[in-house]
């Protein structure tokens, strides 16, 4: 069994929800929202996948109450 975790390039994560830079950016500066924070490796943004979808499924339950 592997142990690393897959990451989401910035571009894949605005693809994955549709949004432009400016939303994404905007996601990230909301403390409401609580986006997944990215780890930044050489001026690039990569997001935890499993991150991403704890996120979805948070966002799930909040719209579903």
């Amino acid at each position: 069994m592997s142990n690393h975790e897959n990451f989401l390039t910035a571009p894949q994560v605005r693809s994955r929800y549709h949004v432009t830079d400016m939303t994404l950016w905007r996601w990230l500066q909301n403390p409401d929202l609580d986006f997944p924070k990215p780890t930044i490796i050489n001026r690039r943004r990569y997001f935890p996948e499993a991150d991403l979808i704890a996120w979805e499924r948070k966002q799930a339950g909040r719209n579903a109450a």
